[in-house]
């Protein structure tokens, strides 16, 4: 369990007992969960700090619903609701993420943190396949991650928000006590600050 909230990291002014790694590094053929708030900004720090080849040259399958989500509305009508394709998405989505657990290859996946038996499967798949399964958890307030969802121009509800808090705090509050989430190898806890600040996280 790593707690990277308020560390100094190199270059920048120090924020807490840092200093801070500005690189993650997990073992080629692991799978990685990025989990927070919606808004919190998982999807554009996998895009931004995960590279599509590790360092051997592999391929590093990043495993995003809103990119299954994006796919689907460019083939549609724009008249269509999405709440009338949202099953078909779904399933879209879980369908990819099997398809790359079945791979040799490392695997990143976008998680909004309120689905554990996502997180469960995940972790039985890994330990069949001789794998382990880490999490990288953005703590981000809530009010930030509002401004993250006006800012891409989705939003969820106001029910589905509560529920996403609830569980994202569950979470934090074991990773503050050192527990990683059930099923995870490891986990690193990071705020705002430390996310924007990471340079890369790969495969080795």
């Amino acid at each position: 369990m790593h707690d990277l909230r308020g560390a100094a990291w190199p270059g920048g002014a120090a924020r807490g007992p840092g200093p801070a790694p500005g690189e993650l590094r997990f073992p080629a053929g692991d799978v990685l969960v990025a989990s927070g708030l919606p808004g919190s900004g998982k999807s554009t720090l996998i895009n931004r700090t995960v590279p599509l080849l590790d360092e051997t040259g592999a391929v590093v399958i990043r495993v995003d619903s809103q990119n299954t989500r994006e796919a689907w509305e460019r083939r549609l009508p724009g008249w269509l609701p999405y709440a009338l394709y949202r099953p078909l998405v779904r399933c879209a989505h879980y369908a990819g993420l099997r398809r790359a657990l079945r791979s040799d290859a490392s695997v990143v996946v976008h998680d909004c943190g309120a689905l554990p038996w996502v997180r469960r499967w995940l972790a039985r798949d890994a330990r069949r396949r001789g794998r382990r399964l880490h999490m990288v958890l953005l703590d981000v307030e809530a009010a930030v991650a509002r401004e993250g969802q006006a800012a891409r121009g989705r939003g969820v509800s106001g029910f589905a928000f509560a529920r996403h808090r609830r569980a994202v705090r569950r979470l934090v509050a074991g990773m503050e006590e050192g527990r990683p989430p059930k099923g995870c190898a490891s986990a690193v806890l990071l705020d705002r600050p430390a996310a924007s600040a990471l340079r890369g996280i790969s495969f080795e």
